[in-house]
């Protein structure tokens, strides 16, 4: 029986502790710690409000008024007070092909984004990152951020002002008696060059993210890594981009959740010059019939369908993120 005893007390004694989740130090928080808490961190709290304030009335105050999308609205009615219609605004929806043309176009111009745009900001911020002099390093920089902080009425205005028939190119191609070209006004060339002013506005701006993953990676690798005789292309494979490529996944994630909004006032601004055939998107389309048209309803429905294949797209493709053994966006 001693010995029982004994190994009894032995095994108890390495037994860890039981952890409460109330705290970090296994202990309930009473109210006045809380509040002593909160009088520390105060201001960080005060400046939390205008975010929280703004996603819960435009975010998740907005959702209420999905009930348009069921309704036949009447602004002088009010939301509740018009008549339900039930799915009447996404039947007429799914029988018009002007709506499968701007459903069709959105998801092109998003394909060529996620093809081409995506993948630039990572390849500048590498550049950025492989660059040995600061000072050229935070030049670039600022120099590549600047075009983020125009508006799309500039950015429009400067492609036009050197791609349209009386632009810059063309009246050097006839000044020089060659060929002129019609990049502007051509249905064709229309979806690449959307893309491509894309990526010249946002670009630079979208490499912040990836400098600050690429400033976390450990150099003691890279070395070990070029010891072993790996070249770039090699160590680029097998350090950086393990190393950053939970960024690139969420990045990625979040981007399929927008992959239909590809730019409302781009897309405005430029769709006269090309016609809605080509030109419509999403955006643009509930614009026309719900702003211009009247047609709140079916302007909501529209907008609501768009959310929802947002969703499935993020939720979808985080299970996928899961099953590869990334973390995602949410467990």
């Amino acid at each position: 029986m001693p010995t029982v005893t004994k190994d009894r007390a032995e095994t108890e004694a390495v037994k860890p502790p039981k952890r409460s989740n109330s705290g970090s130090n296994g202990r309930k928080l009473g109210r006045g710690e809380l509040w002593k808490r909160f009088q520390r961190t105060r201001f960080l709290v005060l400046l939390m409000v205008p975010g929280i304030a703004y996603f819960l009335v435009f975010h998740y105050g907005a959702f209420i008024a999905n009930a348009v999308a069921f309704k036949e609205y009447v602004p002088f009615d009010g939301l509740w007070a018009s008549p339900w219609v039930g799915t009447e605004n996404f039947s007429r929806m799914f029988g018009d092909p002007d709506f499968w043309h701007a459903t069709w176009n959105t998801l092109f111009i998003a394909v060529l984004q996620l093809a081409f745009f995506f993948p630039a900001p990572l390849a500048l911020a590498l550049l950025l990152h492989s660059l040995t002099s600061d000072l050229l390093r935070r030049f670039t920089q600022s120099v590549i951020y600047l075009p983020h902080f125009l508006s799309w009425v500039v950015v429009v205005a400067l492609f036009q002002q050197v791609l349209s028939d009386t632009g810059l190119l063309n009246t050097f191609l006839s000044d020089s008696g060659l060929h002129t070209v019609d990049i502007i006004g051509n249905p064709e060339a229309y979806k690449p060059l959307v893309v491509i002013e894309v990526i010249w506005k946002d670009a630079g701006w979208g490499t912040i993210i990836f400098l600050a993953a690429l400033m976390q990676v450990d150099e003691q690798q890279y070395e070990a890594a070029a010891i072993d005789g790996a070249g770039p292309w090699r160590r680029f494979w097998h350090v950086t981009l393990p190393s950053i490529r939970p960024i690139i996944i969420l990045l990625l994630i979040m981007r399929l959740g927008d992959i239909l909004s590809v730019g409302f006032e781009q897309m405005l601004l430029q769709r006269q010059s090309v016609g809605p055939e080509v030109g419509e998107v999403l955006d643009t389309f509930v614009f026309w019939q719900g702003i211009v048209g009247g047609d709140t309803g079916y302007a909501a429905a529209a907008g609501l369908f768009k959310g929802v294949v947002g969703a499935v797209l993020v939720f979808t493709a985080n299970r996928v993120a899961h099953r590869l053994g990334e973390q995602g966006v949410y467990k």
